[in-house]
């Protein structure tokens, strides 16, 4: 899991008595799980940096939650689903805008990482596997999260995202009760901790009394003698079990006659498609180690609490690449940091990430998994904290070589050049749709004033933007008017998304385009028609305008938008 990071300025912020919040200090047990952080801007992953957690400068601009939910409802990006009936916890719908954005979104990466390189093809695998994938994997023992349930209110809570501190007093140490919060931005968890410590102080008649800063750990750390002091989130009593391992896949059942031979289980990530069909791909793409296989596509996950809108959902997309490569200590570091290039040219220059906020995350220690021999995350400053956006792995052979014994088929590699048979080994750069959509909203939310009015704006980069452009009669009852600007429509439709918009005063509709994030609005105006002047078109960003004949519009737009 990946940890919040803590700010000085927001322990400094809170200090003194009970009645402001606690400093907040990592306990030192917790210091392996620091995540390193450097600017995305840099070339290689910092593995030799140590993180200042004072030093980070909190970026600007950044809406909250709220904001962000309420415009995508609003606007047709994403809504609950089943929204009729009360929506349905840990799925969502994506709206006219959301489909295309999410469209873009793929079919950019599709492009960056399968079609513009002659070393990676595609795969599109089914959902559901034989069984045995699945054992194979490891994914049937040991793909589990930690869990702990209220038992008064009946409510489930992973048990590495609730933290739990003793209220410790200043003048004699002694432990006086303890607060529980779920995992937040380091300035919400600090405020909710402190909330609970000043009743726990007014109960007890110490109203006032400085305390000590929390020493937060998470609830999967806790010993029996603490669970039956931790408040639950729920109940606020100390009613939650203790953590017990919870599997995260999905059931189901396959054929017409119900048992245990029939069960089956919805694919929890789509990387063991990609293995499976390693051989097959092998034999009929023609490719020669070094060799990648992509595939995008659903994966589902029981998460006991989603939570953060898209950011963690029971149903997501991933994009996934297994790049295969030969073995060796002295071959893997260089593919590694290639892939880490590449996939900070995607996120930066193709998709449009603010690079202030992202960040990079380097697993060591614990936090590494058993078969892997490096795994950097690129991380991003949401609203509710920092998270892994993508992570970039060195899984060595470890999949390839589960599946030939489960399987009993031969997955080795025979080299042509070198005469030598092997396992190959593979680089994993792995990125969920969800996520980076969810990303390249808060990246793209600006607010700022034109002409001394207030506009909030989503600053789409062209290429991934939902609509290119809007075209605008500058009068909806004015025929000429109308037949020029539906004639331009019907031109740019036929390469790109396009919105007609007629309705209203021209400044209102620059406004509904800039909410949504259209890049560019043209108007066809009376100089267009009496003097042949051709059309105006306005910059989202810079809200200028220039004046192009008609039949220059299409190339403008293609530069603009496609970059040549």
């Amino acid at each position: 899991m990946v940890l919040v990071l803590w700010s000085q300025r927001v322990a400094q912020a809170f200090t003194s008595t009970a009645s402001r919040a606690a400093p907040l200090v990592r306990p030192a047990a917790l210091a392996s799980s620091v995540m390193l952080r450097r600017p995305l801007s840099a070339t290689k992953a910092p593995e030799e940096t140590k993180t200042n957690a004072g030093s980070a400068e909190t970026p600007q601009n950044l809406p909250d939650m709220d904001e962000i939910v309420s415009l995508c409802k609003r606007r047709g990006i994403i809504f609950p689903s089943s929204d009729i009936y009360n929506g349905y916890a840990g799925f969502f719908d994506y709206g006219p805008l959301g489909v295309e954005l999410k469209k873009n979104l793929k079919d950019a990466w599709w492009k960056h990482f399968v079609t513009q390189r002659e070393d990676v093809v595609g795969l599109d695998s089914s959902i559901i596997h034989n069984p045995t994938t699945w054992k194979s994997s490891g994914h049937l023992d040991g793909f589990s999260d930690p869990m702990v349930d209220c038992k008064e209110t009946k409510l489930r809570f992973r048990a590495d995202q609730i933290f739990f501190s003793p209220v410790v007093l200043e003048e004699d140490s002694s432990i006086v009760g303890y607060v529980c919060v779920q995992e937040a931005n380091d300035e919400d968890m600090v405020k909710e901790a402190t909330k609970q410590a000043n009743v726990i102080l007014q109960e007890k008649d110490m109203k006032g009394t400085k305390i000590k800063a929390f020493q937060f750990r998470e609830v999967v750390e806790a010993t029996e003698e603490e669970m039956s002091q931790i408040p639950s989130p729920a109940s606020g009593k100390p009613t939650l079990t203790m953590p017990r391992d919870f599997n995260l896949m999905f059931e189901t059942k396959v054929g017409a006659t119900v048992d245990s031979d029939n069960v089956a289980y919805l694919r929890p990530e789509t990387a063991q498609g990609i293995f499976i069909n390693f051989k097959n791909v092998l034999g009929t793409s023609r490719q020669k180690i070094p060799f990648g296989i992509a595939q995008m596509g659903k994966a589902f996950r029981n998460e006991i609490t989603p939570r953060n809108f898209i950011f963690r959902s029971r149903e997501f997309e991933q994009m996934e690449v297994e790049y295969f490569i030969p073995p060796g200590d002295d071959v893997w570091p260089e593919y590694h940091q290639k892939w880490i290039d590449a996939s900070k040219e995607f996120l930066s220059d193709v998709v449009g990430l603010r690079e202030d906020l992202m960040g990079w995350d380097v697993h060591k220690g614990d936090k590494l998994a058993h078969y892997a021999q490096a795994c950097t995350d690129v991380t991003f400053k949401f609203p509710f904290g920092e998270q892994e956006l993508m992570g970039i792995a060195a899984r060595g052979n470890y999949d390839l070589t589960q599946h030939t014994e489960g399987s009993g088929k031969n997955l080795e590699y025979y080299d042509e050049q070198t005469k030598e048979r092997y396992i190959p080994h593979c680089i994993e750069p792995s990125l969920g749709v969800d996520r980076l959509m969810l990303a390249v909203i808060c990246s793209a939310y600006a607010e700022d004033e034109v002409g001394g009015e207030k506009r909030s704006l989503l600053k789409f980069n062209p290429r991934i933007a939902p609509i290119k452009a809007a075209i605008f009669p500058l009068l909806k009852n004015k025929e000429q008017l109308v037949g020029v600007a539906r004639d331009l429509f019907k031109q740019l439709s036929q390469r790109y998304n396009v919105m007609y918009d007629a309705a209203g005063a021209i400044g209102r509709r620059y406004r509904r385009a800039d909410e949504v994030g259209i890049p560019f609005c043209i108007t066809v105006d009376f100089e267009t028609i009496e003097d042949n002047a051709g059309v105006t078109i306005r910059d989202r960003d810079s809200t200028e305008q220039i004046r192009l004949p008609i039949d220059e519009v299409i190339p403008y737009l293609s530069k603009a938008i496609d970059g040549y």
